[in-house]
């Protein structure tokens, strides 16, 4: 269940994301429902890859190379889904920290409480 709900919070994430920002567009809920699932398999298979790849990279530069690959995440994204669009590679950076951050804010406002 805890799967379900964050996809959902991804998902709710993509859609005010592609309204607020203009070089990224979604088709719709559904398409951000699909975006939140294909950034969640990418962000599982793909990423840890790049980040070994890339590993003398992201030392030297102390970890911000990491934002790059999130936004070649975000890029790859756009070529697999169809109602999916991100206009540059600037715009995709500044839409995956923009992302990781309303996650965050949304994550936190819907936790679930532990029972101890």
């Amino acid at each position: 269940m805890n799967l379900l709900v964050r996809l959902l919070l991804n998902a709710l994430a993509v859609f005010i994301l592609a309204h607020i920002l203009s070089g990224v567009a979604v088709s719709g809920y559904a398409g951000a429902l699909i975006v939140a699932i294909v950034l969640a398999i990418l962000n599982l298979f793909v990423k840890p890859v790049l980040i070994i790849l890339t590993l003398p990279v992201t030392i030297l530069t102390l970890g911000l190379f990491l934002l790059v690959i999130n936004a070649l995440i975000i890029l790859l994204a756009d070529k697999l889904i169809d109602g999916f669009a991100v206009n540059s590679f600037w715009t995709a950076l500044i839409f995956s920290i923009l992302l990781s951050i309303l996650q965050s804010i949304l994550q936190t406002i819907f936790k679930e409480p532990k029972n101890d």
